[in-house]
């Protein structure tokens, strides 16, 4: 499913709400997790999941072409772990 897939589904779930406001609906929830993980905070959603940002650290990784070290910065990433609904639902 892709977002545009998202925003219908959504909209066949709410009687009687537009479509435009799905799709800000969709948008707005979307938005508001990326902001929180770009603050460095976290969104747990009880019986979901929660989204988190993990740090990798600094390291010394290797070129596979040229074998030639190369050194990588430290960076942060988003993760996402599976809550206990969700992962009842796919089971």
């Amino acid at each position: 499913m892709n977002k545009q897939e998202l925003i219908k589904s959504v909209y066949d779930k709410m009687d009687g709400l537009p479509l435009k406001q799905a799709e800000n609906a969709v948008n707005a929830v979307l938005n508001s997790i990326k902001d929180e993980l770009a603050k460095g905070g976290e969104v747990n959603l009880v019986g979901f999941g929660s989204f988190t940002i993990k740090t990798h650290k600094e390291r010394t990784a290797r070129n596979p072409k040229t074998g030639e070290k190369i050194q990588v910065p430290a960076k942060k990433v988003p993760s996402f772990k599976a809550g206990k609904g969700l992962k009842e639902a796919v089971n």
